[in-house]
C-alpha cells in the first residue's frame, strides 16, 4: 500500500506538471500518481444504464419555415451529429487532452447551460442523453465542501494517514471543480488531465465533479463518448445571468485623492471652528 507523502502532494505535483516537468515525471511524483491509484478505487459509484443526463452547447443551425409562398430561415437546434464531441477535433478539457474526445454532461439542465458560459441573449442548444450501459465513474465531488485550513499549520508528521488521504483528495475535487473560462491556457488542465488518464487506466469509465453553478449540480466526464446518446434537443437562449462575486484582497487606495481630502477636511474644520 503507498500512502501520500503530504497533504500537499497534489498542489506539489500540479506546480510541477504546469511548470517545470509535464511529460518525464519524479519517483516522487510517480509515487503519487501510484497512491492516487489505489485509493481511487473507494470513490468508485455506478451510473446506472438508462440515466438521462444533459449536454449544452453555444450556438445553433437554421431551417427552412413556410409560410404561404415565403420560405424563411429560422434558428434551431444543432443537429444530433454536433451535439458531440468530434472525435478528430477535441479540444482541451479538465478531463481529456487535445485530440482525445470525451463527452461532458451534466446531471441538470441548469448546470448544463450554465457550465458553456453564455452571455444574456445567447442561443444555446441543449440535448438530454441516455446512458446505455452501466458505467463505472470516480467520484471527485465528495471533498468540495470547504478545505481544512487547519493543515497548513501542521506538520505532515502531526497527521495521520487517513487524514492526508483526505487533504489530497479534497484539494484534488477542487481541481476537477475549478470554472473554466474561454480564456484558460490549456495548461491549467494538465494535471487533472493525468490523473483522468491514470483513472481510465484503473479501469473508470469517467469522472464525476462538483458544478460551481448550484448546489445541486454535478458534471460528468465519460471517457467513451459512446456510452451514451442524444434523444432529444431543443434551441433555447438565455434570458438573464446572475452573477455573484466576492472581494479577493484588501481594497487599495489612491495617495492623491485621498491625501487632498484628509488637507480639505483640515481646511473645513478650521472654518467651522472660527468665533
Amino acid at each position: 500500500m503507498t500512502d501520500f507523502k503530504s497533504w500537499n502532494s497534489f498542489q506539489e505535483f500540479y506546480h510541477a506538471v504546469h511548470r517545470k516537468l509535464r511529460y518525464i515525471r519524479t519517483p516522487e511524483h510517480e509515487d503519487f500518481l501510484k497512491a492516487v491509484a489505489e485509493t481511487s478505487h473507494r470513490r468508485k459509484i455506478i451510473l446506472k444504464e438508462g440515466s438521462n443526463l444533459w449536454r449544452a452547447r453555444l450556438g445553433h443551425e437554421y431551417k427552412d419555415e413556410r409560410h404561404g409562398d415565403d420560405i424563411f430561415q429560422i434558428e434551431c437546434a444543432h443537429s444530433p451529429d454536433q451535439m458531440k464531441p468530434l472525435p478528430d477535433k477535441a479540444s482541451d478539457g479538465r478531463a481529456n487532452s487535445k485530440g482525445i474526445p470525451c463527452l461532458y454532461l451534466a446531471n441538470r439542465k441548469e448546470t448544463a447551460v450554465s457550465e458553456v458560459r453564455p452571455w444574456i441573449g445567447s442561443y444555446v442548444s441543449v440535448g438530454q442523453f441516455k446512458i446505455l450501459r452501466n458505467v463505472e465513474l470516480i467520484d471527485c465531488s465528495r471533498g468540495h465542501g470547504p478545505a481544512v485550513m487547519c493543515l497548513p499549520f501542521k506538520d505532515d508528521a502531526e497527521l495521520t494517514p487517513a487524514e492526508i488521504e483526505n487533504a489530497v483528495w479534497t484539494d484534488i475535487d477542487h481541481a476537477f471543480a475549478e470554472p473554466m473560462t474561454r480564456s484558460d491556457d490549456s495548461a491549467d488542465y494538465v494535471a487533472t488531465q493525468i490523473l483522468s488518464e491514470l483513472f481510465k487506466r484503473e479501469g473508470f469509465g469517467g469522472v464525476v465533479y462538483k458544478s460551481n453553478f448550484g448546489e445541486k449540480g454535478y458534471n460528468i466526464a465519460l471517457f467513451d463518448i459512446e456510452a451514451a446518446d442524444l434523444i432529444n434537443c431543443a434551441l433555447y437562449q438565455v434570458d438573464s445571468v446572475d452573477i455573484k462575486f466576492s472581494q479577493m484582497d484588501n481594497m487599495y487606495f489612491v495617495r492623491k485623492y485621498y491625501d487632498n481630502k484628509k488637507k480639505k477636511g483640515r481646511r473645513t474644520a478650521k472654518i467651522n471652528s472660527a468665533p
